[in-house]
């Protein structure tokens, strides 16, 4: 059998070109969001770590609908919650979790939070995922519950509490709240929260139906190996990346 062959993330010559490049997968990343209908008011962000002052991050303005974000209404937001390049207000919400996670994990370049449907529904019920399916099996033992709902997320100590619970591991469900995903670019994080909205629509529908069958603990693990890597999270939303670019072009504004 022939060995699958996968492209590899791009390498840059100059800083300025590598922050081009993650503003303009942010963007495609919320325009995403959108299209799989992710957003929920003014709810909802991504983040991504600037590459050259590593305590700041890049975020969607608070209050702009996802469908509508270019690269030129991204704010730069600092340690301290300011925001440094943009003329809008940033998300009180979005510092007080994202900056919390992205001081307790250097190795995370992005991370996602929206309110989807069935993420949602999935956090009601205070579970992990179980291993029902090769898509979900890139979660398997590598996502956590945080188990403690007090209302909308502004205080800095909630926001470290959440970075604990979500420890190395690259996805949380939020009981009664939502999904949080990170990862080592804005692909990868964007990529594990559209396959986990799937994934908790999957499982809802299938207890729905009947008593699903989980897969086997060693088979799960070895699926995990095949389909929950970096490089893979990576890989799976180049795909997506060229549709809403074709699609609406204007994000790279």
């Amino acid at each position: 059998m022939p060995s699958l062959s996968f492209p590899t993330p791009p390498t840059f010559e100059t800083v300025e070109d590598e922050r081009r490049h993650r503003q303009r997968r942010l963007a495609a990343a919320f325009r995403l969001f959108a299209h799989y209908g992710f957003d929920e008011g003014v709810a909802g962000h991504i983040t991504v770590r600037d590459p050259e002052f590593s305590d700041c991050f890049w975020v969607n303005p608070f209050g702009m609908y996802f469908g509508h974000i270019r690269v030129s209404d991204l704010l730069l937001v600092n340690h301290k919650g300011e925001v440094i390049e943009g003329d809008r207000p940033v998300n009180g919400a979005a510092f007080a979790i994202h900056s919390q996670i992205h001081q307790a994990r250097p190795d995370v370049i992005a991370a996602a939070h929206a309110h989807s449907l069935h993420g949602k529904a999935w956090s009601t019920l205070g579970r992990l995922l179980d291993p029902l399916t090769q898509d979900a099996c890139a979660f398997y033992q590598d996502h956590a519950l945080f188990d403690d709902y007090t209302g909308v997320v502004l205080d800095l100590e909630e926001g470290k509490r959440i970075a604990h619970t979500l420890g190395e591991r690259k996805a949380m469900i939020l009981r009664n709240h939502g999904l949080l995903t990170v990862g080592h670019t804005v692909d990868e994080a964007a990529w594990w929260f559209i396959t986990l909205d799937r994934s908790c629509q999957a499982q809802l529908m299938a207890e729905a139906a009947g008593k699903p069958v989980l897969i086997e603990p060693e088979t799960a693990e070895l699926t995990y190996s095949q389909v929950g890597s970096h490089h893979i999270g990576w890989f799976s939303f180049q795909s997506l990346y060229d549709k809403i670019v074709r699609q609406e072009p204007d994000l790279l504004e």
